[in-house]
C-alpha cells in the first residue's frame, strides 16, 4: 500500500513538472505534491522571506502551486512593470479568498472587487471625493490637531522610555475616525466609552484576521476544520452594526443641524460627504457603500502608516547620525519658533528620503495584495494561464542587488535627487497599476508630519546600549517583532511650545 502511494505521489509529481514545461509555463520547483502542492517549500516564516529563497534559486517570475490553487510569485523589477503596464488590465482582478467574500462584501469593496463598472465606481468616490488633494486639505487641522496631542502626551512624559508602537497605533485610529465619523476612541478624553471598547475590539479582530493565512483559500477541505470563517462572519455582523449606527448617527446630526443645506467644502468628516452625495446620487452611494468604504480607508490607513513611522524611528535610533542630518534640516527650513506643518513637507526633501528608505528596507506590505490574471498573457516570455494568482513580493524586489546597491545598509542618501520615475517599479509602497493605492497622498501626509514632528520637537534615545532589535514579526504589515520602546527628552527651544499645546 505504501509503495503505490509513493508511485502515485512520482508519477503524479512528475506529469505536473512536465506539463508545465511542456506549457511554456515559468519555472517551478520539483515536487509538487497532491494536495498541498509546495506549500511543504513555506513552512518557515515570514512568508515574503521563504518566497525570496524559492524565487532566487529557481527564477525571479516562479510558478507555485499553493495547494489547489497556482500562483506565479514575481521578484523581479522588469517583470512587475511588465505585469503593471502591457498587462495591467489582465491582472486588475482579485482572487476569490474568504476574506473577500466575508470581509469584502462579498467582492464588492474597493480592495477585492475585481475590475469593472462597480470598482471604477468606487475608485472614482474615493480618489475624487475622499482622497483628493483638495478634500485631504479640509481636513487638514483634524490631522494636525491629533499629532498635536500625541506631542503634547510626550511631553508629559518625557524622561521616561514610552512605547511608540502603541502611541503610533492609537495616533493614525483616532486620526482616521475623526477624519471619517468625526470621532476618537483612544485616549484619557474618550467621551463615550462603551462606544470606544466597542470600536477597539472590532479593529483588534479585524487585523487579527486581516494578516491571518486562511488554509481554506487554497485546500478547500481545511474549511472543515479551521474556525476563521466563522471568526470571519461573526466579525462581519459586528462591524456592520457599528458603522451603520455611526452613519445614522451623522444623518441625524446633519438633519437636526441642517448641515445638508451646507456645501460639500463645509462638511466635517467623511460620512457627512457621502450622506450629501447620497442625496445625490442615491444608486452610487447606498449605506453599503459608505461603510464598506469607512473600513477600507481604517484598515489600509492605520498599521500600515504607524508601522512605517514605528520602523522609520527604529533606523534613526540606530543611525544617530541621520536623525540629526534630517533635525538640521528641519531646523533650517522651519526654524524653531513654530511646530512643523504639512505645508513644510514638499521642502523636506532628507525627510522623505528617510521615508523612501524605510518603505525600501522595511515596507508594510511586503506582498502586495494578489492580483489574478482574467485571461491567459505572457510574462517575462512564459505564459501565464487565465485565472493564476499573481504575488508581488516588494520585499525581495526592493532588497534586491541588482536593483540597490548595498540593499541591506539603510541609507537614505541613495534617494537624493532621485526621480521617482526612475524606481517607479523597484519601490513599490503603494502597489503599482490601476489598482495602485489611492491613499498615498493621505499616507505620506500622515507619515511626514508624525515623524517630522517627532524628531523636530524631542531628543530621542535608545532605552539601553543595545541597538534597537531591527527582527520582523508575523503579521501582514511585517510589524516590528519587539514593539519599539525609546526615551524622549524635549528640545530646550521648543519646551515653551509644547506646553501651549
Amino acid at each position: 500500500m505504501f509503495m503505490q502511494i509513493l508511485l502515485f505521489v512520482a508519477l503524479y509529481s512528475i506529469t505536473v513538472h512536465l506539463y508545465h514545461k511542456f506549457q511554456n509555463h515559468p519555472p517551478t520547483p520539483f515536487p509538487s505534491l497532491p494536495l498541498i502542492g509546495h506549500f511543504y517549500l513555506l513552512l518557515k516564516k515570514p512568508l515574503h522571506r521563504s518566497l525570496a529563497k524559492i524565487s532566487a534559486k529557481h527564477g525571479r517570475v516562479l510558478l507555485l502551486d499553493f495547494g489547489s490553487r497556482p500562483v506565479v510569485v514575481i521578484s523581479s523589477a522588469s517583470a512587475v512593470e511588465e505585469c503593471f503596464t502591457k498587462n495591467d488590465i489582465i491582472f486588475a482582478n482579485r482572487p476569490l479568498l474568504l476574506y473577500g467574500k466575508h470581509l469584502g462584501y462579498n467582492y464588492t469593496s474597493l480592495i477585492w472587487d475585481s475590475y469593472g463598472d462597480n470598482w471604477r465606481n468606487l475608485r472614482r468616490i474615493s480618489s475624487i471625493q475622499l482622497l483628493s488633494g483638495h478634500c485631504l486639505q479640509l481636513l487638514y487641522t483634524t490631522r494636525l490637531d491629533e499629532v498635536r496631542l500625541l506631542l503634547r502626551k510626550l511631553f508629559k512624559d518625557h524622561d521616561r522610555t514610552v512605547d511608540l508602537k502603541s502611541r503610533l497605533f492609537e495616533l493614525m485610529l483616532n486620526l482616521m475616525m475623526r477624519m471619517i465619523a468625526g470621532k476618537r476612541y483612544y485616549g484619557d478624553d474618550v467621551a463615550v466609552v462603551e462606544e470606544g471598547t466597542r470600536f477597539r475590539e472590532i479593529m483588534r479582530e479585524s487585523f487579527l484576521l486581516a494578516g491571518a493565512t486562511n488554509m481554506g483559500d487554497f485546500l478547500p477541505v481545511m474549511k472543515w476544520f479551521e474556525k476563521t470563517e466563522k471568526r470571519m462572519i461573526n466579525l462581519f455582523k459586528r462591524r456592520e452594526a457599528f458603522t451603520q449606527e455611526l452613519i445614522d448617527e451623522c444623518r441625524y446630526n446633519m438633519k437636526i443641524g441642517k448641515k445638508s443645506s451646507l456645501s460639500i467644502d463645509e462638511k466635517k468628516n467623511m460620512i457627512e460627504v457621502m450622506l450629501s452625495l447620497q442625496e445625490q446620487e442615491p444608486e452610487n452611494y447606498k449605506d453599503e457603500t459608505i461603510r464598506s468604504l469607512m473600513i477600507v480607508l481604517l484598515l489600509a490607513g492605520t498599521d500600515t502608516s504607524s508601522g512605517t513611522v514605528e520602523w522609520a524611528m527604529s533606523f534613526l535610533l540606530n543611525h544617530p547620525q541621520v536623525l540629526n542630518k534630517a533635525r538640521t534640516e528641519i531646523d533650517i527650513v522651519v526654524g524653531q519658533n513654530r511646530l512643523i506643518e504639512e505645508s513644510d513637507l514638499p521642502n523636506l526633501p532628507y525627510l522623505h528620503c528617510i521615508i523612501n528608505e524605510t518603505f525600501r528596507i522595511k515596507p508594510t506590505g511586503p506582498l502586495l495584495v494578489p492580483h489574478e490574471s482574467s485571461k491567459e498573457c505572457l510574462v517575462g516570455g512564459y505564459r501565464i494561464p487565465r485565472g493564476t494568482m499573481l504575488l508581488v513580493n516588494a520585499w525581495a524586489i526592493q532588497n534586491d542587488p541588482n536593483n540597490w546597491e548595498e540593499p541591506n545598509v539603510f541609507k537614505p542618501e541613495r534617494f537624493e535627487g532621485l526621480d521617482p520615475s526612475n524606481f517607479a517599479f523597484r519601490l513599490m509602497p503603494f502597489g503599482n497599476g490601476r489598482r495602485r493605492c489611492p491613499g498615498e497622498g493621505l499616507a505620506m501626509r500622515m507619515v511626514g508630519l508624525t515623524l517630522g514632528s517627532l524628531i523636530q520637537c524631542f531628543e530621542w534615545e535608545r532605552k539601553g546600549e543595545e541597538m534597537v532589535d531591527m527582527s520582523e514579526g508575523p503579521g501582514l504589515t511585517m510589524p516590528k517583532a519587539q514593539p519599539l520602546q525609546a526615551k524622549c527628552r524635549p528640545r530646550q527651544p521648543f519646551v515653551p511650545l509644547l506646553s501651549q499645546i
